[in-house]
């Protein structure tokens, strides 16, 4: 339900007041003349209510002269009201009294113009809608209705109505055509456009001390269960906001390309009990009709045409079933079934052919980090067995616009003290136990040459590679300035390494990290963007058993006392103490990653 109201200037306001005539349904409005005009808007309220809380949606519709910021005001009507998250606006609240703040980017509005803003709440006894509002201190003058025509330009209607009639959703530009039309997309769908800033996390990210530095970078949205489709606003891993509701804020905030993680195949993420998700390995029919078939609807809808959609496939998927099955180093059980049963072959042949057919939606395949792959033995299988999934279920490699690596890992962009190709009293930097016959010591590298590598096992010339940097960074005091000593092959890479994991294979929480490179487009030849895919302060998984009915699990490679196993070399786990479960906000976590930023903040 909308609840719209007029706001109206000062002048207007006295006249008002001086005449003090008050209609049922709604005040009296006294015509505006050109000499009285001020600050004039109407407002569009409208709330998503559950139990104990609410997701409250605002529009501002400027009627007046040019605003140059601006500072709306409301009452809730009842004390138990609170705003707890909001987005598009810098809120406060005393008692009841609500106040929320233009930000640079959506202060000035002219005359028309609109902008939008809302906020995650709590209520408690009851959770009423505000009915009056200020705008830059001027008081609302308008009813509550709206009329079916036009109000006459002589007599003063009895409701005062707003100039068109307020849809129920923010509207396209142009009337949308009854189907999604074909499209031809673009080469590199990050180019020349701003990203889409998840709400969500970004007032999770301004909450904390500094994190307005960072808070406006774009980051994926993760779609990790079922239920995130349509928002799960009682859960701590995801956030009240659906896939429709992110990109219809994305079209509010003018963004040119917005990020999803699609992450729910069946007996997902085999090695790793932390990130297990709901499916069994055997529901593929499920992930098919429930996950992907109304995900790619949404994105189908024709009044997202013009937005950018990118979807990152299925992370720590198909690698998995190369490295982690019956004859390697910690195989699993799981890991041998999924790949028997062609479940993640399948799964992501066929989400590659539902989104991909979309004209405005780019696919880019998750394909591990060097870390993982960079041993002949992993980067050639590897290669192969993403172009089985990408012709499986009907789909072809036209449904891949490219890949990413390093997703939610820690590998470092560029070690610039020490080469693959270096040499140490007579041994190579592969024989040291940190490099340990890899071939690649940094992502970069890594990331071109499998660019290459998947080109010529039949993928598209023009694929690009995303690099995520979120958390690749390590800056701060333990950063290396210069290569290691070298009496040994050892010493030298260890002394000059900027990755600073006890071992590669390290993943869950890493102490020590830092923020990488900011998300941006073309940094590298092959690459097409840096990306934030991994929002920064969101945990990996759980330091111990954390009992939730969110369907995550607790794996001991985030328990900071472990002392690991064959796929980490038997090192500790490196991760950080007192973690929250997967997809939690993570406080000490995101202030770690600040204070280690590179380039620093």
């Amino acid at each position: 339900m909308n609840v719209w109201r007029r706001l109206s200037g000062p002048r207007r306001g006295l006249a008002l007041a001086g005449a003090g005539v008050l209609v049922a349904g709604g005040l009296v409005t006294i015509p505006v003349t050109a000499a009285q005009a001020a600050t004039q808007c109407d407002v569009a309220y409208s709330s998503n209510d559950w139990p104990g809380g609410f997701t409250a949606s605002i529009t501002i519709k400027n009627l007046g002269d040019p605003v140059n910021g601006w500072t709306l005001g409301w009452t809730f009507p009842n004390s138990g009201q609170r705003v707890q998250q909001g987005w598009s606006a810098e809120f406060s609240q005393s008692g009841s009294q609500v106040t929320a703040r233009s930000l640079s980017y959506n202060g000035n509005l002219a005359t028309g113009a609109s902008t939008s803003l809302g906020f995650n709440g709590a209520w408690s006894g009851s959770n009423p809608k505000p009915t009056s509002f200020t705008l830059n201190g001027v008081v609302c003058n308008g009813g509550t209705t709206n009329p079916t025509t036009g109000p006459p330009t002589t007599a003063p209607p009895t409701t005062t109505p707003p100039t068109t009639a307020p849809p129920t959703t923010a509207p396209p530009t142009t009337a949308p055509p009854t189907t999604t039309p074909p499209g031809v997309k673009v080469d590199n769908p990050y180019a020349g456009v701003p990203g889409y800033v998840n709400p969500e996390w970004k007032a999770k990210a301004n909450a904390e001390p500094g994190g307005s530095r960072v808070s406006s970078n774009p980051t994926a949205v993760w779609l990790d269960r079922i239920a995130a489709i349509n928002g799960t606003p009682n859960s701590s891993s995801n956030g009240a906001f659906g896939v429709r509701d992110h990109l219809d804020e994305a079209l509010r905030q003018g963004a040119g390309y917005i990020q999803f993680v699609i992450y729910n195949l069946p007996g997902r993420d085999c090695s790793a009990l932390a990130s297990n998700g709901e499916l069994g390995p055997d529901e593929l029919p499920r992930y098919k009709a429930e996950y992907i078939d109304p995900i790619a609807a949404i994105q189908g809808d024709a009044k997202y045409r013009n937005l950018r959609i990118i979807n990152v496939i299925e992370i720590d998927s198909l690698p998995n079933l190369i490295t982690n099955t019956s004859g390697q180093a910690g195989g699993t059980v799981m890991c041998d079934t999924v790949k028997a049963n062609g479940a993640y072959v399948n799964g992501v042949g066929y989400a590659l052919a539902k989104l991909g057919s979309l004209g405005n939606v780019y696919n880019y395949i998750d394909a591990g980090h060097h870390g993982w792959l960079g041993w002949d033995t992993n980067f050639g299988p590897t290669a192969d067995i993403l172009k089985t999934a990408a012709v499986a279920s009907g789909s072809t490699v036209n449904n891949v616009h490219g890949f990413i690596t390093n997703t939610a890992n820690y590998s470092a962009l560029r070690e610039p003290y020490f080469k693959v190709t270096d040499n140490v009293n007579g041994q190579t930097v592969r024989q040291s136990k940190w490099v340990d016959w890899n071939y690649y010591v940094d992502e970069l590298s890594f990331a071109q040459a499998f660019r290459t590598k998947l080109v010529s096992v039949g993928f598209n010339s023009n694929i690009g590679m995303l690099i995520d940097t979120s958390r690749n960074g390590w800056g701060g005091s333990a950063r290396p300035t210069g290569p290691g000593a070298t009496t040994t092959v050892d010493t030298y890479v260890n002394g000059g390494r900027i990755d600073r994991r006890l071992h590669l294979g390290n993943w869950c929480n890493q102490a020590g990290a830092g923020l990488g490179e900011r998300p941006r487009a073309n940094p590298e030849p092959g690459i097409d963007a840096y990306v934030w895919v991994k929002p920064p302060g969101e945990s990996d998984g759980s330091s111990k058993e954390i009992p939730n009915t969110e369907g995550k699990g607790f794996d001991r490679m985030c328990d900071p006392t472990y002392g690991g196993n064959a796929r980490n070399g038997n090192n500790p786990s490196g991760a950080l103490a007192d973690a929250p479960i997967s997809g939690a906000w993570f406080s000490a976590q995101f202030q770690e990653l600040m204070r280690n930023a590179y380039p620093a903040l």
